[in-house]
């Protein structure tokens, strides 16, 4: 790109020539009437023709500089705007998340109240997803769920997952109350779709050689598996940072204790360079909740 002159050489030109006074282009400018004269005599010289005719008690224009101003007008309208525009999102006052349904449903509302008590001026959006992420540069974090083995450096991961077995709290295999692992192989069990591995783990770490993998209800969502659950329709093995609320609310119980590494965990994703503070403020708060989460 050529040279080109300076900046404020031409907003001392644009001023002149709409008021046709270096005084009162210097007053709108907030410098002296000489600065903005040598501003001016500086672009005619960047240049090599005149802009302006000096009268003894006035200006006027010459056709270079009639020519000149329409141009150097719009330029100096669209750098306005364009700098209004990114000063504008630096301090836009909302944040969009993007995040899995289930978690959406069951642990983020609890982040978001608390930091809509503690910052009730920002404004949260959150795309729900089911098997994949929202468009690209919809969100300013994209939460994610993935295997431990197909995840890369960009993101990070926000707590390490555990499995659990839940069930109704009235729940009842052959007339008895759900409360020994042994059941399950009498149980009926609820599938989630896409993560038959689930179950699977169950029965390695309890030794449930017979377990039934086939059968009972299956669904592509995990929320709607633990609604399931709490209507007394079975079991359903699923990570235990999903069932605080369902548990809270007593609609749900682990009928024994169960402790096994989940290999899905929840991953996020931060814009850094685009990244407002009203974002970099949930980021904050959203890792700090991610840490009350025991592993």
């Amino acid at each position: 790109m050529m040279n080109l002159p300076h900046l404020t050489f031409l907003r001392s030109y644009e001023a002149a020539a709409r008021h046709l006074s270096f005084t009162t282009a210097a007053e709108e400018l907030n410098c002296t009437q000489s600065a903005v004269s040598n501003h001016v005599r500086s672009l005619e010289e960047f240049i090599g023709r005149p802009l302006f005719v000096r009268h003894p008690r006035s200006l006027s224009l010459t056709d270079v500089g009639e020519a000149y101003l329409p141009s150097v007008r719009r330029a100096l309208l669209e750098i306005d705007a364009a700098t209004r525009s990114l000063i504008s999102q630096n301090h836009k006052r909302e944040v969009v998340v993007s995040c899995p349904i289930s978690l959406a449903e069951n642990w983020l509302p609890g982040v978001i109240r608390g930091f809509s008590e503690a910052h009730p001026g920002i404004e949260l959006t959150v795309h729900s997803t089911v098997w994949a992420d929202v468009e690209e540069n919809v969100s300013d974090i994209s939460i994610t769920i993935a295997h431990e083995d197909d995840v890369d450096s960009s993101v990070m991961r926000l707590w390490d997952e555990k499995l659990t077995v839940v069930c109704a709290p009235d729940y009842m295999v052959g007339g008895v109350p759900m409360t020994d692992p042994q059941q399950l192989m009498g149980a009926r069990l609820i599938h989630i779709l896409g993560r038959p591995a689930y179950w699977e783990m169950v029965a390695e770490s309890l030794g449930l050689d017979v377990l039934q993998m086939g059968g009972g209800y299956q669904t592509n969502s995990s929320s709607a598996a633990m609604e399931m659950a709490a209507a007394g329709l079975g079991c359903v093995a699923v990570p235990r940072s999903l069932i605080g609320q369902h548990v809270a609310r007593g609609l749900l119980i682990e009928p024994y204790q169960f402790d096994r590494h989940c290999p899905w965990a929840y991953y996020a994703n931060f814009k850094e360079k685009s990244a407002t503070p009203s974002v970099k403020l949930f980021k904050a708060w959203l890792l700090e909740a991610a840490g009350e989460i025991a592993p």
